[in-house]
């Protein structure tokens, strides 16, 4: 093969790998725009969720779902967070404590459930007590044995347990609140798929302290839609310096 040949594949092997990492930069500047679409897209609908659960948090109480039928349509889309009442008896002796790190401290939810008129159940979140007034004995101002009138918001099941710890059923240990995994424990049988967070009313003797909910959605959105669109930018800046060197290139041969 003569020099000038030589030379000459040498071009059209150059010019081919350029073309390849071209092609590849505008895909990946394509990639990288549709990703902050997206993100976009997710801001839209994460303010619209904000918006709704903060209308149903501070709207009026109305009566929780309390039958088969009604728990059926229960979705997290349309119940999560909507301010509910129920009435029924405590049933104190099958109270459930799940782990829980809050503004007051460490300590535990106490789940119990609320027996209901017609012979179902409602899992309550009746609120935190510190570790050392896990003991029921030590708190017995705060378990009526009288009806009761529950306010809150409705929850739904948290299965199997923690993002860092999963239940152990067994032993009885709890860091989730596993609506149909605590009812089976413990006996009880037609309860509602979700769970009632009590509101700060104040229970008698203080204990246990409802009203602590934490109802926070992260919404950054934005700075990632900022950031795919800025490296799609960047991506199609040096896509631009690409063309632009391989044209001045072709004026030059």
């Amino acid at each position: 093969m003569s020099e000038a040949s030589s030379e000459q594949s040498e071009t059209r092997h150059s010019r081919a790998k350029r073309t390849v990492f071209a092609v590849c930069l505008a895909l990946l500047a394509a990639a990288l725009a549709a990703l902050g679409t997206w993100q976009v897209e997710r801001l839209a609908w994460k303010r619209d969720l904000i918006a709704r659960v903060d209308q149903r948090v501070h709207a009026p109480p109305v009566p929780a779902p309390a039958t088969p039928a009604d728990w059926n349509r229960v979705n997290t889309t349309d119940d999560e967070y909507r301010r509910v009442t129920a009435s029924g008896m405590l049933a104190n002796d099958k109270e459930t404590l799940v782990y829980a790190s809050t503004a007051l401290g460490p300590g535990y939810w106490v789940m119990t459930p609320l027996m209901l008129a017609d012979g179902t159940s409602i899992l309550v979140n009746r609120g935190f007590v510190p570790t050392d007034r896990r003991d029921p004995a030590s708190r017995r101002e705060g378990q009526p044995s009288e009806p009761v009138e529950i306010t809150g918001l409705m929850r739904m099941t948290e299965p199997k347990g923690s993002l860092l710890k999963s239940n152990d059923v067994a032993a009885d240990r709890w860091y989730s609140r596993d609506v149909a995994a605590i009812a089976q424990k413990r006996g009880v049988s037609a309860v509602a798929p979700y769970f009632i967070d009590a509101d700060a009313a104040p229970n008698p003797g203080g204990l246990p302290v409802g009203g602590l909910t934490i109802i926070q959605f992260p919404d950054n959105h934005l700075v990632y839609a900022i950031t795919w669109y800025g490296l799609s930018a960047m991506a199609l800046a040096l896509l631009v310096f690409i063309l632009r060197a391989e044209i001045d290139r072709g004026r030059r041969e």
